[in-house]
C-alpha cells in the first residue's frame, strides 16, 4: 500500500498509509497474535479507550481477515488507521 487513502464522506475516518517513521512513537502496543477479528475488535475497543486522543496503538494481529476487518473498524468508530501493513496496524485514538 502505498500514498493516501481520503474518506468516502465527511464522516469516514481518514485512512493514511504513513512511513513508519512518521508515525508517533506508540504509547501502546499489543501482539493479538492468531486471535479471531471478532474478539480482537472487542479488545480493542477497550485498549483504546485507555489511550489519549491523538495517542497511537500499534497493534499486531495475523487474523487473515484483520486487513479488511480492521480498516473497517477504524471508519465506523471515526478513529484514523495511520497505517496498515498487515500484521501491523497503528491506530490513532480519537477524542471522545
Amino acid at each position: 500500500m502505498a500514498g493516501t487513502l481520503v474518506p468516502e464522506s465527511p464522516n469516514d475516518s481518514v485512512r493514511l498509509n504513513l512511513p513508519e517513521s512518521d508515525i508517533p512513537v506508540p504509547a501502546d502496543t499489543w501482539d493479538a497474535g492468531h486471535m479471531g477479528c471478532g474478539e480482537v475488535i472487542i479488545l480493542l475497543r477497550k485498549r483504546m479507550r485507555n489511550l489519549h486522543p491523538g495517542d497511537v496503538l500499534k497493534l499486531t494481529s495475523h487474523d487473515l481477515g484483520a486487513p479488511e476487518d480492521l480498516p473497517a473498524w477504524c471508519r465506523m468508530t471515526g478513529r484514523r488507521l495511520l497505517r496498515a501493513d498487515h500484521p501491523y496496524y497503528w491506530i490513532e485514538a480519537k477524542a471522545t
